[in-house]
């Protein structure tokens, strides 16, 4: 039974059956899907129509491209229109916010294309302006985390773009367009994924578990709630943000500490430089503050890269000494802090860098725009001493629901991460029952094993007891093709697995593709975007007949089953 609750007093949604929003677009899709079937001679009723998926993995700017150049490719082919569902993680939801921040993108894909093309290719974010993006963020919300200052120093260079715009702006503008999924994984659920719902999927219309079924509206996600009843509202996250929170893995977490402490060296020498043009470094405790935080940053970037931090060390203590005076202590005593090799273990340089930003914020007690700069890099060096991520108000505190865990009913707050650090597939935002999926598209843009989503989905849903098909791969040392069929059964849904370099398009290089185009690359030549486009395209284009084909044994199967209950 369904226990929806739509009065004014709570926008908390506890139940299985999709949103009457979601409904509504199916419902309005489905004579565009039948529409194009028809166009490829393809004729079946409404029940008989299979409901299909494409599924967008992770892989940063590889599957942003690469699930631009697939879509693309899908509409060349006459297929776009059969999809009813868009779903991603990590890279490929950058690449489904710049397709849905124009107003039905697939009926005018090419002009689109060629704009986040572009952009991709010539456009540009300065420092300025990413500088000012995270001390909004900073300023305005509650939970600030690293997701924040992912969001506004790496993200941005990484799509060269600050989308402002927010999510539910995109309600009624897709009309003609599969229905989006943006999908990321409840990081205190991630060890337990058998008895808790890790899986949290984000819609223009709703957020929530994908399992367990509890949402709330998307506009007031992240808004403070207790037993279901909003009682702090705060601002709907913006599009930059959605896209740091859902792609911040595209390297492990020591790459992913360098990228940010070199944003952030980047940003204070930029503020260090305008400053001074400003003369409003020349305040003493503010010079200190900024020389400081170089140094500390500095120090951490060379305990990452296993240099000796101690001539860091000595300066950011010279720096600090007047405060050191003031409180009556010394940040460190160095010969404890060191190993005999000359290193800082983890915890010491954890210690350090919390003390220190302490000292440092007590010099920053001037208010103006550049001040609220350097109080948000104080405090992003605070949070990555302890690697806090996707901090965000839990609707679901202190309510009193069957079959959610009970670890999320008593938590104020959640932490939302990349659900690449799980599964770099969006499966179960679309293995949701109620959804009732015939057909889901894989394109696998993951960097290592290309069937590894896949199987793990398989692991997953036998302990789940959700129906999905068996799972044969080649051997290890077999390079892959283009295409794998994995057919369901009973109710079961069929899984076509692309994955994007392969012996069809690679022409037994797939090894050099792979080198060419590392998770972590943070930028594409515009040669290089083009050639991953063609690469990406070149799966669809060979494999239009066996899509085709597909698709036809659904209805056929789903025919029969009528028939055989009748």
């Amino acid at each position: 039974m369904d226990t929806s609750r739509t009065c004014e007093s709570s926008e908390v949604r506890i139940g299985q059956s999709l949103s009457e929003v979601e409904r509504q677009h199916l419902a309005r899709r489905t004579k565009t899907v039948l529409d194009c079937l028809d166009q490829h001679g393809i004729s079946c009723s409404e029940h008989d129509m299979p409901n299909i998926a494409v599924l967008g993995s992770g892989g940063g700017l590889r599957a942003m491209v690469g699930l631009l150049g697939s879509l693309s490719q899908l509409k060349e082919e006459g297929l776009l229109d059969c999809i009813m569902y868009l779903c991603g993680v990590s890279g490929s939801t950058w690449c489904m916010a710049s397709l849905y921040s124009e107003p039905n993108w697939s009926t005018k894909l090419k002009t689109v294309k060629e704009n986040i093309v572009q952009r991709l290719a010539e456009g540009r974010v300065s420092w300025s302006q990413m500088g000012q993006k995270l001390a909004n963020y900073y300023a305005n919300n509650e939970n600030f985390s690293l997701t924040d200052v992912w969001a506004a120093l790496i993200l941005s260079n990484m799509v060269n773009e600050i989308d402002e715009h927010k999510l539910t702006e995109q309600r009624a503008n897709y009309t003609n367009d599969p229905y989006p999924i943006y999908t990321v994984i409840d990081k205190q659920c991630k060890y337990d994924t058998v008895n808790a719902d890790v899986w949290f999927e984000i819609t223009p219309d709703e957020s929530g578990y994908s399992l367990s079924g509890a949402f709330v509206d998307s506009s007031c996600w992240g808004s403070q709630f207790k037993s279901g009843e909003r009682i702090k509202d705060q601002p709907e996250t913006d599009m930059l943000y959605l896209q740091g929170l859902c792609g911040s893995a595209i390297a492990d977490m020591e790459e992913n500490k360098k990228f940010l402490y070199e944003a952030l060296k980047q940003l204070i020498e930029y503020i260090f430089g305008y400053t001074e043009e400003c003369n409003t470094s020349q305040i003493p405790d503010v010079k200190k503050g900024q020389q400081a935080l170089l140094a500390l940053v500095e120090l951490n970037l060379s305990v990452i890269r296993g240099k000796d931090p101690r001539i860091y060390l000595n300066t950011t203590e010279d720096l600090l000494k007047d405060e050191h005076n003031k409180s009556g202590k010394r940040t460190f005593c160095l010969k404890k802090m060191m190993t005999s090799e000359g290193k800082m273990t983890e915890t010491e340089l954890q210690n350090y860098n919390l003390r220190v930003c302490s000292f440092i914020t007590d010099l920053f007690q001037v208010q103006g725009s550049w001040f609220d700069m350097w109080k948000a890099i104080v405090r992003s060096l605070i949070l990555l001493a302890s690697w806090t991520w996707g901090t965000t108000y839990d609707f679901l505190y202190r309510m009193q629901v069957k079959d959610i865990d009970p670890s999320v009913l008593d938590s104020e707050t959640r932490q939302y991460e990349d659900a690449g650090l799980l599964l770099n597939s969006p499966y179960f935002s679309v293995l949701r029952k109620e959804r009732h999926i015939d057909l889901i598209i894989s394109l696998d843009f993951s960097a290592g094993n290309p069937f590894e989503t896949v199987v793990t989905t398989a692991k997953l849903c036998k302990h789940l007891q959700i129906p999905f098909p068996e799972v044969v791969v080649p051997a290890e040392d077999t390079e892959p093709q283009d295409f794998y069929v994995f057919r369901g059964y009973s109710k079961a849904p069929t899984v076509i697995h692309i994955p994007l370099f392969n012996v069809v398009n690679c022409n037994g290089e797939i090894k050099q593709w792979e080198k060419r185009y590392q998770t972590f690359q943070k930028s594409y030549t515009p040669e290089m975007i083009t050639d991953l486009l063609e690469k990406a395209a070149e799966n669809i284009k060979n494999n239009k007949e066996k899509l085709l084909k597909e698709i036809i044994n659904i209805i056929q199967e789903k025919k029969t089953y009528k028939h055989g209950k009748m």
